[in-house]
């Protein structure tokens, strides 16, 4: 079975191990929404910010016509994403939801949506969601912190509302009451978002692992000849096209745990801000820079990076190290033939 979320194969002995049902296991891993581990054992994905906000969106929209309970919305990774809601007369609350990632402070959190008729679509930021104010992130500086791909969701969110209630088109504002407070236990100011939370994700989905490399990946990385250790989503998708025939594992943070339990053909790709900063956990100190991209964009020529990219090639123990950058182009590579 493949992992609709991630795309990697879950064995057959995984699941047979599992206490869960095989007809529950199997409908909640094509959810998404279920990670099968190694030893059977089953942990569960959350929504994103991005998918919660996209969720009390349509809602507000919805309840314009008739009070809504229960909404279901696309998520960047094709699957539908449904959650419990309160609302009437365009005003909107979604709780989001629990799941196995043990650091994830927005589980919990309230997010609210006021909706009202005009033509077309608009969504505004309200209290809670920050504003960017510094260059070198997804969204424009001046702007509300809602990253692109939970931007595109929203708005397809309310898009299906409009369609399903036959309105002409809506504004929508979001906003998160305790956003500013959670705010302050998070790197948002120090990476330049103030104000609030940001809202974000690429799959729609909050992976149960961040914070652990898991006995899952563990084995899988022992059990590989040809393995890429990466960072991210976007770093799963170049590394599947950057090295075909590599069993690609989502190592997130824990790239030294991941190496220090590989063997063979060893790769290491991913985007400079944790790959750099894995090589060199000290390289902003003193820069001038918030994050390893503002540095990128504004200073490429910086010595810091060079440094950092070779202080990693030295951490990697042999392993080969890829930087990419968001479009897939490689920045940085310690296998390149000179």
């Amino acid at each position: 079975m493949i992992d609709p979320v991630n795309k990697s194969k879950i064995p057959d002995e995984w699941m047979a191990r599992s206490n869960v049902p095989k007809e529950e296991l199997i409908q909640g891993i094509e959810s998404g929404r279920l990670v099968v581990l190694s030893d059977g054992s089953v942990l569960r994905r959350g929504y994103t910010t991005g998918t919660t906000a996209s969720v009390v969106a349509k809602a507000a929209v919805l309840s314009l016509c008739k009070p809504i309970s229960h909404v279901s919305v696309p998520t960047p990774v094709g699957l539908r994403a449904e959650m419990d809601v309160h609302a009437v007369n365009g005003h909107a609350i979604a709780v989001k939801v629990y799941n196995d990632h043990e650091s994830d402070i927005t589980r919990g959190l309230e997010f609210v949506a006021d909706a009202r008729e005009i033509d077309g679509i608009v969504i505004r930021a309200g209290k809670g969601i920050g504003i960017v104010t510094r260059d070198g992130l997804e969204t424009k500086k001046g702007y509300p912190a809602i990253n692109p791909k939970p931007m595109e969701q929203i708005k397809k969110s309310i898009a299906e509302a409009l369609e399903e209630v036959g309105l002409r088109g809506a504004e929508v504002t979001l906003s998160i009451p305790r956003g500013e407070e959670i705010a302050k236990l998070t790197l948002n100011s120090r990476i330049g978002v103030e104000g609030g939370i940001s809202i974000l994700g690429t799959t729609g989905f909050v992976e149960p692992w961040n914070d652990h490399l898991g006995e899952m990946k563990e084995e899988l990385i022992r059990s590989a000849d040809k393995v890429v250790l990466t960072t991210g989503r976007i770093g799963i998708r170049y590394s599947t096209m950057l090295f075909p025939g590599y069993t690609v594992v989502l190592a997130g943070s824990r790239i030294s745990e991941a190496v220090a339990a590989a063997k063979g053909d060893v790769i290491i790709c991913g985007l400079p801000g944790l790959v750099l900063k894995w090589g060199d956990p000290d390289m902003l100190k003193g820069s001038g820079y918030a994050t390893v991209v503002e540095m990128l964009e504004l200073d490429p020529s910086n010595e810091r990076l060079k440094r950092a990219f070779n202080m990693a090639v030295k951490k990697a123990h042999g392993a080969r190290v890829v930087v990419v950058d968001r479009d897939g182009t490689v920045l940085m590579d310690s296998g390149e033939k000179t």
